[in-house]
Parts: C-alpha cells; sequence; structure tokens
C-alpha cells in the first residue's frame, strides 16, 4: 500500500466527524453527531460531493456520507473540516449493515448518487435499489421519507423503477435526460466527480424519487 495511502488511513482514525466499524466506540460517535435528530443519508458516497453540497445548502439539518472506501472518506471529511461544517458526518460500513447503526424511522432522507449497476445477472443483488436494500431503506426512513436515485445507466434507473413499484412504493419523480428537460434542477444541479465523467461522455443523466407508503 503507498506511504499516502496507509498515512490517510491513520489519519482516519482520528478524524472527529468520522467513524468506522474498526472503532469501537463508532456508534457512539454517530449518536453523539445525531443528537436524537434525523438525517439525510449518502449512500455509497465516494468523496461526498452530494452529502457536503447538501450540508452547504441546509446548515440546520444534518448529513451523514456513507461508504466503505476508505481513502474517499477521507477525502470528503477533510474538505467538510476545512470548510467547518458541522453538520456533516462519514460512516464508513457496508451499506447492508446500516440496520446496526440506524432504529426504524430514524432517517429523513436518501441520495444514492451514480452508484455501481452491477449490470450481470449474478450481481443483481448488489444493486443499491434491489429488493433486499428497498426493505432497508423501507424500515429506516420516517414516514414518506424520500429516496432520491441519480444515474446515468439507463438500465439500472429502469430496474430501480420496476423494483420501487414492486415493493408498493409511490414514485414522485421519474425523469430521464434530466438537462434536456423542462424541470426544476432544485438539488439536481449538484454534480459529483463521476457525473462530471459520464457529462463529458455525452452520458444522459436519470433522476428518480419515491416513497414509502
Amino acid at each position: 500500500m503507498p506511504r499516502k495511502k496507509i498515512q490517510r488511513f491513520k489519519e482516519l482514525e482520528k478524524l472527529s466527524n468520522v467513524a468506522q466499524l474498526s472503532q469501537t466506540d463508532a456508534k457512539q460517535k454517530l449518536q453523539n453527531f445525531l443528537n436524537n435528530s434525523k438525517p439525510t443519508l449518502e449512500l455509497a458516497c465516494g468523496k461526498g460531493e452530494y452529502t457536503i453540497a447538501l450540508a452547504e445548502r441546509f446548515p440546520d439539518m444534518k448529513f451523514i456520507g456513507i461508504d466503505v472506501q476508505g481513502e474517499r472518506i477521507w477525502y470528503g471529511a477533510k474538505q467538510a473540516l476545512d470548510k467547518k461544517l458541522d453538520n456533516v458526518f462519514f460512516l464508513r460500513v457496508q451499506i447492508e449493515d446500516l440496520q446496526k447503526y440506524f432504529t426504524d424511522n430514524s432517517i429523513a432522507e436518501i441520495w444514492i448518487t451514480f452508484p455501481d449497476p452491477f449490470p450481470r445477472k449474478k450481481q443483481i443483488k448488489k444493486r443499491l435499489t434491489s429488493p433486499r436494500f428497498l426493505q432497508i431503506y423501507k424500515h429506516l426512513l420516517q414516514a414518506k421519507g424520500l429516496v432520491n436515485l441519480k444515474t446515468d445507466d439507463e438500465s439500472l434507473f429502469d430496474y430501480s423503477v420496476e423494483m420501487a413499484e414492486a415493493i408498493g412504493a409511490n414514485i414522485i419523480t421519474h425523469i430521464k435526460d434530466i438537462y434536456n428537460q423542462r424541470v426544476s434542477l432544485h438539488l439536481l444541479d449538484i454534480q459529483t466527480y463521476y457525473e462530471k465523467i459520464h457529462l463529458e461522455k455525452g452520458a444522459t443523466i436519470n433522476y428518480l424519487k419515491f416513497n414509502f407508503n
């Protein structure tokens, strides 16, 4: 492992706005940050571009970026500290383990931005909009809590719509090619590193918003 990467992993252990599965006090750090509030989560957050941008726009709300990749979280956590954003936190855990850290009805909203589409059939259960993950979100979200998906992958988008409807979700917004529609881009104008790459390649960006009845 490169020396710089090793150094970042060591630093990650000490950052006040990060909790990791390896830390015995991870749950306590998270609860201290939450202080009984209901946060918005960005799942598979990478460097946390959406987490940070949302936190800047809504300083009175709390946002948590969740990813298993430590080096990516390091970037987001450092940026949040540099910007002095005290409403941002990062949790380094597997998304399938969310229920170990959050109780039912304790999440306000979820954002899933450009997740791995896992195109092969044997990988379908890994998709963040597969039934097993949707059931987790359904339990964790507060009543009418929203799930937002942005993706350039049309197959994943169509799959996500189908799976959401299959478990009885209420589809609120369903847009293909958001930048070619006469719709408000409120909160959709935030562009992650990956979104910019996709746009440069000529990809279209799709957006889905739903909640559970």
